[in-house]
């Protein structure tokens, strides 16, 4: 057992660095000079009902002065696309295109969205999910971010609004796995495409890299279509990755447990390559945070001191996208139920929907 935990502690160290690293270096969009960019921002919807009041006022209230908004309404069937004329009526910014039907060769949101690039007339392009709310300031921040680091794409990862329990227990751990893991500021000068960090809740990409590395067409059979298109940018020679993004959007991914399992299960397994990469993950995860927990019940010294050095990990990555503290005390409990939509998507994510589509 010695040689685990000491394996636990070496792992809990590394983690626990790498988040400090993170947090020191991760770029904080702000508004800074005059906005000389040009932005076309693509809303893919698929029976998005719910959202498009709140998602089309908070659009308009953007104070960038170059931006337009086209969504995209992916054939929904429950009035989304309706309200969406209602919404932006008399807003010249705003239009309302209608895709066509999906081609068994694509997936749902790279087909919507590309169905919304042939109408895009900006320099750059902005994807945001239907539930995503930029704050007024958001694409001035951002254009002052892309011309101060010369990026071709980033990602401002958003605040994670987490209400429920399993919320709490699940949604942090997005962040924090790509904090104590990847050299963000490294990241984005790299052309390892295994460093590709990305978010496609709220991703801005320059057009002409956009169309260079293939369009949405070179995703169109991706599940994990975020991190498989800065892939495709990296390949291209284009450099990008991810920033904070909490302090200019936030979203609520997930409501229910039931909703989490769908989402996770439908992207796990292809994420971490399959079921021999998922238990690989899985070994790491239970060597950070489930053995540490279990011997520091027992009087070690190590467990404990790795049990601390991974719920520090958690604490950083907490500060660093204002998410809740006390979350990172139940990082053990968080851990096994990572590992269990780990291999839940591996023997049953081929039978999930996602917005009434097989994937």
């Amino acid at each position: 057992m010695s040689v685990l935990l000491t394996l636990s502690l070496v792992i809990n160290v590394f983690l626990c660095a790498m988040a400090l690293l993170n947090l020191a270096t991760i770029i904080r969009p702000k508004v800074s000079g005059k906005s000389a960019l040009s932005f076309s921002i693509l809303v893919p919807c698929r029976n998005e009902a719910e959202n498009i009041s709140e998602l089309v006022q908070t659009l308009a209230a953007l104070d960038h002065p170059n931006y337009e908004v086209i969504f995209i309404d992916d054939n929904s069937s429950d009035g989304t696309s309706e309200m969406l004329h209602q919404a932006i009526a008399n807003n010249q910014r705003m239009k309302v295109v209608s895709a066509e039907a999906l081609p068994s060769d694509w997936m749902g949101k790279p087909w919507a969205l590309s169905q919304g690039l042939t109408h895009a007339k900006n320099e750059f392009i902005v994807t945001v999910d239907a539930d995503v709310r930029l704050v007024p300031s958001a694409l001035s921040a951002m254009d002052a971010t892309l011309r101060a680091t010369e990026s071709d794409f980033l990602s401002p990862y958003p605040a994670q609004e987490a209400q429920t329990f399993s919320e709490r227990l699940v949604q942090p751990l997005l962040q924090w796995s790509w904090m104590t893991t990847v050299p963000l500021r490294h990241a984005m000068q790299s052309s390892r495409t295994s460093l590709a960090v990305a978010n496609g809740q709220f991703f801005i990409i320059r057009k002409s890299a956009l169309i260079q590395a293939g369009g949405f067409a070179a995703i169109k059979k991706s599940v994990l279509d975020d991190i498989d298109l800065a892939r495709a940018l990296m390949r291209s020679g284009y450099k990008g990755g991810v920033c904070d993004g909490s302090t200019i959007a936030s979203t609520r991914m997930y409501s229910s447990f039931s909703e989490i399992r769908a989402g996770y299960g439908k992207s796990l397994a292809t994420g971490f390559g399959g079921l021999y990469g998922s238990i690989a993950v899985a070994i790491l995860v239970a060597l950070s945070g489930i053995v540490p927990f279990l011997f520091s019940f027992g009087g070690s010294t190590v467990a404990t001191i790795s049990l601390l050095l991974v719920i520090a990990s958690r604490f950083i990555s907490a500060i660093a996208f204002r998410s809740l503290l006390i979350d990172a005390l139940l990082h053990p409990i968080s851990a096994l139920i990572f590992i269990y939509l780990l291999f839940y998507s591996n023997f049953y994510g081929s039978t999930i929907t996602w917005k009434d589509r097989p994937l």
